[in-house]
């Protein structure tokens, strides 16, 4: 069935939080200056000279630039802009790149590559996505690492921002110039293995025959992300080693000194669907090649990377199919009624299954939302409803904050009777003589006048409330309390 696509309408203003800038001026993104730039008040990006397009979610699973000559060649052959790749289509080639030059002790290998992974098409219900247009998915024959990735990365396609452009050689582009209007259209090397040479082909079948080993010695998908993160190196820039030759803390590839233990741990479950309850690996079960463990004498270190643009057109480029050929997801009821962007993680192509998935994923989301909704609800029930027993199940506890009576007026008033009464509580305690009947008259005061004497009353209010044991609210109402 045909997509539409969205094209550049998809793009809207970024809306990255504090607390999104935090973290990458943690983990080293702002170490140089003007890095990175901050988009405004655009609603579709305009770098400055000399800056690209990239996204948060981008940076924090292993991308920097200049972006690292593998991932500029994969993006040349396949045909795509960086925004084209979803966040976990972006972990896949870093953790990729990491299991090549740590584990495998080669330079990332285009053949091997090709032998593990295809991309597909990512749309959603008849609707062919732009940004995150295209996921890079395990070939289903394959036997690779388990990644426990997300089932879906909320919001990522809103946090964007401007990287500055950096290039190991003067005499090219490293990233390519951003056209958000670029077309998506399916190539050969989609699907295709790399090369037919009998020495490329050898060196894949060695190397995946050792990430196999590797694998049944059970190292994984999160062993390897966290070895990566760890490190504070990110594959996917060009850097001055490979990580066979990692040094430790003083690495001129460092991006950044070591994260805290805590932000650590939490970007892992960020970018990964381990919880709260999961542990997260301190170590890796095989032990990486390194500056203090080093190749073994006489170890081939084979080089395949992916045709780079200065190189000229390859055949592999060549267009197939239009872009709206090949969809990750089958459109659902479900997913329309969610308005809810999932990324079912290495699809089989199997329509039903992978409905099944999507259903999956869909109902899990709507348990945990189930699941807080309650959680709210019962702590909000002893406040509304003092006098009555808890609710057994959810749907009784959901009825009763359903019903006629406006429960958010009634616990406002219940609100202002507490908050007369102790005034009039702590006046008497003061023994000032006040005539309660005149204080109560503000039938006729002003909205306006109401508000004034609001703010006067401020800088008196903190310190009783302080006494009081009461924290005051970051922005109290203002408006005048209703009287009946």
């Amino acid at each position: 069935m045909t997509s539409t696509d969205l094209g550049s309408a998809e793009w809207e203003r970024s809306k990255i939080s504090n607390q999104d800038i935090n973290m990458l001026k943690r983990m080293g993104f702002s170490k140089k200056e003007n890095a990175l730039q901050f988009p405004k008040e655009e609603s579709y990006p305009k770098p400055p000279i000399n800056y690209r397009v990239s996204f948060v979610d981008h940076l924090i699973r292993g991308l920097s630039p200049p972006i690292h000559e593998f991932l500029r060649g994969l993006l040349f052959v396949y045909g795509l802009q960086l925004h084209h790749l979803t966040p976990n289509s972006l972990l896949h080639i870093s953790i990729f790149i990491t299991l090549c030059e740590c584990f495998l002790g080669v330079q990332p290998n285009w053949a091997l590559w090709k032998r593990i992974f295809c991309i597909r098409r990512n749309s959603h219900h008849n609707v062919a996505y732009n940004i995150g247009g295209v996921v890079i998915c395990v070939r289903s024959e394959v036997d690779y690492f388990h990644v426990k990735f997300p089932d879906s990365v909320q919001g990522w396609r809103k946090k964007w921002l401007y990287i500055h452009e950096e290039s190991s050689n003067p005499a090219e582009e490293n990233i390519a110039p951003f056209d958000g209007e670029a077309k998506i259209f399916r190539r050969r090397s989609w699907d295709a293995e790399a090369t037919k040479r009998r020495n490329w082909r050898q060196g894949a079948d060695d190397s995946h025959s050792r990430a196999t080993e590797h694998r049944g010695k059970e190292l994984s998908g999160i062993e390897i992300t966290a070895y990566f993160l760890r490190t504070r190196v990110q594959p996917l820039q060009a850097r001055k080693n490979p990580f066979w030759k990692y040094t430790g803390e003083e690495d001129a590839d460092r991006l950044s000194k070591d994260l805290p233990l805590k932000d650590f741990e939490k970007l892992i479950r960020k970018i990964s669907s381990l919880n709260k309850k999961d542990l997260i690996p301190t170590s890796c079960r095989v032990a990486p090649f390194s500056n203090t463990n080093p190749l073994p004498e006489g170890h081939p270190v084979l080089s395949s990377l992916p045709p780079l643009p200065e190189g000229g057109d390859v055949e592999e480029r060549a267009v197939v199919d239009d872009d709206n050929q090949s969809t990750t997801r089958p459109a659902t009821e479900i997913a329309g009624r969610t308005h809810q962007e999932y990324e079912v993680d290495g699809p089989v192509g199997d329509e039903l299954l992978d409905a099944l998935t999507l259903s999956e994923i869909h109902g899990d989301e709507a348990r945990d939302g189930l699941e807080n909704a309650e959680a709210g609800l019962l702590k909000l029930f002893p406040y509304f409803f003092p006098k009555k027993e808890t609710p057994a199940t959810f749907v009784e506890l959901a009825k009763t904050f359903n019903g006629p009576e406006d429960l958010g007026l009634k616990l406002r008033q219940e609100g202002l009777k507490i908050g007369v009464e102790g005034t009039i509580a702590l006046t008497a305690n003061s023994q000032q003589d006040v005539d309660w009947s005149k204080v109560g008259n503000i039938g006729e005061m002003e909205t306006k006048r109401w508000q004034s004497l609001i703010r006067a009353a401020k800088p008196s209010a903190r310190p009783i409330l302080s006494f009081l044991g009461v924290k005051p609210a970051p922005a109290p109402s203002a408006s005048k309390p209703e009287v009946k």
